[in-house]
């Protein structure tokens, strides 16, 4: 038999869920008597949690198996997660990659890894995905300044672009006594920030129990998170506009943790292509939200998600997603170029868009959305903030975000790693971040 491999790395593609999971995987393999270094060094076992939201996920997953080859031929390589769980007969074809593990294999890694032989043929242990029926909590530390706590998982919604709910099942929840015990649990290890995360958290609630209706709401979680003390900040991260209620925003906005920082999925500013993509408001109901936000939070920080290039996405039809983001006070924004993806309704529609135009209207956007953070960040100079310093030593310099996600930086100092401080923020370095000097010398 195979003598256990001893030293393990881990790569993660895609969202901040995936981090938490990868996080707990490996802390549960570090538990087997594993001992994991960096995915940068020569390991016995390389673990790739992978993406499939985008077309480049997938071709990223294969470019990061040869690369691990290259470095260590006879490492056994390990892909689990979302395109795992989609294709997992298409992995096991890419030359080197040992093991394939589904949605609910991943949780059990350690049945399967210790028995792997580099010489033999690929195993797949993929579920049917409605058997994804149980949930499994994770957070991520050791690795960021921040932790990624998992909430939720799975999605119920019919979005004519996306593979998430046959990656990764129904929608379902945490219990909410175990989102606390975890909560606190991160607090004690000293991290100063949380950020909530799952694949459709304002739907917290649902199959908390194995039922299909709410237990609690994301708003009865929000509300008892922000009673536990030592938490210095909890960020929310991407919610639908549809889920994001008034009385969450008005609840953030007098919190005691919750930071003012919203993510919002758009896809887009026509209601025409909002239909076909089968979301679940229009761009009315999204203004409103967003105008909702600034009204009673004037400095929140807006995040957008958007999609160009969907089937039947005219010039005009563009422009009218360009115009409504130009219209409203958001303050960046996250480009995804549409790409076709199997067993989804879209992927049938006609009216396809060339992808030299998907790009070149990607390209356009990515230049709103520096406007849109300039501007922001300008309206930011001559306030105080508190920010959380990250460890990267960049030239003699550091970086943070404050609580409204303005990244911001000023000269090394160890000291100040992981520690909240209260800075003004003075001007903009060439790099588009606001430098920033201590609140006390003013």
């Amino acid at each position: 038999m195979r003598k256990i491999t001893r030293t393990i790395a881990f790569h993660t593609l895609g969202c901040k869920l995936n981090f938490a999971e990868t996080s707990t995987i490996a802390r549960q393999l570090l538990n087997e008597g594993f001992t994991k270094v960096s995915f940068d060094e020569i390991a016995d076992v390389y673990v790739i949690n992978t993406c499939s939201v985008t077309d480049n996920a997938d071709k990223e997953c294969k470019t990061i198996v040869r690369r691990v080859l290259q470095k260590n031929p006879e490492a056994l390589i390990c892909v689990i997660g979302c395109y795992a769980q989609l294709k997992p007969d298409e992995i096991a074809k890419i030359e080197g990659v040992d093991l394939v593990l589904g949605a609910k294999e991943k949780f059990t890694i350690h049945k399967y890894i210790h028995e792997l032989k580099k010489d033999s043929d690929t195993k797949i242990h993929s579920c049917e995905i409605n058997e994804t029926d149980f949930f499994v909590g994770s957070y991520s530390i050791g690795d960021r300044t921040r932790a990624f706590l998992k909430i939720q998982d799975g999605c119920d919604y019919k979005c004519t672009y996306c593979t998430i709910p046959l990656a990764r099942g129904a929608s379902r929840s945490d219990a909410l006594e175990n989102v606390l015990r975890q909560a606190k649990e991160i607090s004690e290890k000293g991290i100063k920030e949380i950020v909530l995360t799952g694949v459709n958290i304002g739907d917290y609630g649902k199959g908390e129990f194995g039922n299909k209706k709410h237990k609690h709401t994301f708003l009865d979680l929000i509300r008892e998170l922000d009673k536990i003390q030592n938490i210095e900040r909890i960020r929310i991260s991407s919610i639908e506009p549809n889920l994001l209620k008034n009385e969450t925003i008005d609840f953030v906005s007098r919190s005691n943790s919750f930071v003012p920082h919203f993510h919002i999925p758009l896809q887009s500013g026509s209601d025409e292509l909002l239909k076909k993509m089968k979301r679940r408001y229009l761009s009315d109901l999204y203004r409103e939200r967003v105008e909702k936000i600034h009204s009673v939070i004037p400095d929140a920080c807006i995040g957008v998600d958007v999609i160009v290039g969907f089937p039947g996405e005219t010039e005009e039809i563009f422009l009218e997603t360009y115009n409504f983001l130009q219209s409203i006070p958001v303050s960046y924004l996250h480009i995804f170029t549409y790409s076709e993806r199997d067993n989804t309704e879209a992927i049938h529609m006609e009216n396809a868009v060339p992808v030299s135009e998907r790009k070149r209207r990607n390209k356009m956007l990515k230049i709103l959305s520096e406007k849109k953070r300039h501007a922001f960040y300008e309206s930011q100079l001559g306030k105080i903030k508190k920010v959380l310093w990250e460890d990267e030593n960049k030239n003699e310099m550091m970086f943070g975000y404050t609580e409204n996600y303005v990244r911001v930086s000023q000269p090394y100092n160890k000291e100040s790693v992981n520690q909240l401080e209260e800075v003004f923020l003075d001007r903009f370095d060439s790099f588009g971040n606001i430098i920033v000097h201590s609140a006390v010398l003013k």
